[in-house]
């Protein structure tokens, strides 16, 4: 018998899964934790006492669980594969340890002026040129930048930067590594066509020795010591594969692995990633290499999407209510509304936004507000103003010559049925629903078992996915959006230097 083992640490909660050579699913673990804001623009987590934390509580619950199959021995585990929120940014010393907490992804937009000194001082043309795209709040080399320029007693302490799955790959391992897939984020340190950090864009940033060996996703890159394996209860000698972003391995586990196939990950913020034939270059979204060699995806994300829900539904608990409960009773209230949000539109800039228009100090806002309103007027706009960013990036990407070809729709997201419906006919498109979700644990486990040469193939996860459902888009619905979706695009227009005015005036 032969298992292997997934675990993503993701925004707001951990997962991990315990799967067999067939794909079979033996033991599912989540444990909830709190994503810190210190201050407006800055989004962090405690590596050790959240990354590990998590990753020794998971992997033991894991193995407990799975003892409770006929025949199931930990020793049975040969590998185990982790993924992590991405890009983030870790500092470790000499000794392995965490010298600062973890800047996160593109929702920290705290590099906003070190973005600027990179783009006078290598050029944005040069930036384009190698990384195939621009800076952004995504950048996770201006993010190291800022480490050197704000925070230099961190930076002087710093042997290695590592990503989030790099730092949980070091504690297992020893290792330092960073997958080929995050490393394209840690923009301008990586050259895209070359697919290795570059000498040049470096010196802007930091010595090129802080940066750690590309590797692979599925490649095993180290094995579990002993101290690894007491805190864990992973055997010692159990095989670490590189692993990767929880994007790419949310995109992994649903099958979206062919030319033209798009995931649509429904998060804290959303996020995309289209698997293409070859290096591209845009100013608007991230082109990237895929978890293993010779395919290549065009990426992109919003800051904000299941926060915003997250943060409207936290405003409106009513007394002795869990947080499910309000999820269920707010849907309930705006399905009570009708397409439209009876002529309201949120613009869902809650944190800036990323892709594709790249504005950090963008912000969001409710438009058309009247006495006649409802909350569940308020909640189906927040649902239909994520359709709509969504809707915006598909359009971008259809015209920079990438149409998606099937939809995979993946996340927390997706067990709203009236966001799906209205996602569908805002962006009139079908999107794929798998009949059993798992998330980019159950990717990072097909990566593990790819790495041990169970499989040869990534197309091969084929075998463990089912879609049981695809979201139509509703034509009448349809219809009503289009003068909504304009509306939208014109509001963003009008305002976004109004945007600027008040972010420069308040930054809380």
């Amino acid at each position: 018998m032969s298992y292997v083992m997934g675990i993503d640490i993701g925004t707001y909660e951990s997962k991990g899964v315990l799967v067999d050579r067939e794909g079979r699913m033996v033991a599912y673990q989540s444990l909830p934790h709190s994503l810190e804001i210190p201050q407006h623009g800055w989004a962090e987590h405690d590596a050790e006492e959240t990354w590990w934390h998590a990753v020794k509580t998971l992997s033991k619950a894991l193995i407990a669980e799975g003892e409770k199959t006929a025949g199931f021995r930990a020793s049975h585990i040969e590998a185990i594969g982790i993924s992590t929120i991405g890009p983030a940014v870790v500092p470790i010393d000499q000794d392995g340890n965490a010298l600062r907490k973890a800047i996160l992804y593109g929702i920290d937009t705290r590099a906003s002026a070190e973005i600027d000194e990179l783009n006078q001082k290598i050029g944005p043309a040069n930036i384009l040129r190698k990384g195939g795209h621009y800076l952004s709040s995504q950048s996770a080399g201006a993010k190291i930048l800022w480490i050197r320029n704000q925070e230099p007693g961190v930076y002087e302490k710093t042997a290695t930067f590592l990503s989030g799955n790099g730092y949980l790959v070091y504690k297992l391992t020893g290792e330092c590594v960073i997958d080929a897939y995050t490393a394209c984020a840690f923009s301008p340190l990586f050259d895209l066509q070359k697919q290795r950090w570059d000498e040049e864009h470096c010196a802007y940033v930091t010595e090129r020795e802080k940066l750690p060996r590309i590797v692979w996703s599925h490649e095993i890159v180290g094995c579990v010591t002993l101290e690894a394996a007491e805190a864990t209860g992973l055997p010692a000698g159990t095989k670490v594969i590189a692993g990767t972003a929880d994007a790419m391995s949310e995109s992994i586990s649903v099958g979206a692995v062919n030319q033209g196939d798009m995931m649509i990950m429904y998060g804290s913020s959303t996020f995309f990633i289209q698997v293409i034939d070859a290096p591209t270059q845009t100013a608007k979204f991230w082109p990237s290499v895929h978890a293993v060699p010779q395919l290549h995806t065009l990426t992109g994300g919003t800051s904000t999407a299941g926060s915003i829900t997250r943060w409207f539904v936290d405003q409106w608990l009513q007394p002795g209510e869990s947080r499910d409960e309000a999820y269920t009773r707010l849907t309930h209230l705006a399905e009570q509304s009708n397409p439209g949000a009876n002529g309201l539109l949120m613009l869902p800039y809650f944190s800036g936004e990323r892709t594709p228009i790249h504005h950090l100090q963008a912000r969001g806002t409710w438009f058309g507000l009247t006495l006649k309103h409802t909350t569940g007027d308020l909640y189906r706009a927040i649902l239909e103003g994520i359709g709509y960013s969504i809707r915006h990036n598909i359009e971008e990407m259809r015209l920079a010559g990438y149409p998606p070809r099937k939809l995979v729709a993946i996340g927390g997201g997706t067990k709203n049925r009236l966001w799906l419906q209205a996602v569908s006919s805002i962006c009139r498109v079908e999107q794929y629903i798998p009949k059993v979700t798992y998330g980019a644990a159950y990717g990072d486990a097909f990566l593990a078992a790819l790495g041990l040469g169970w499989y040869d193939r990534l197309e091969e996860i084929e075998s463990w996915v089912e879609y049981t459902e695809v979201i139509q888009p509703q034509s009448k619905d349809a219809e009503i959006y289009e003068t909504y979706y304009r509306l939208y695009r014109e509001i963003y227009e009008q305002t976004k230097k109004s945007m600027d005015v008040l972010s420069s005036i308040s930054r809380n």
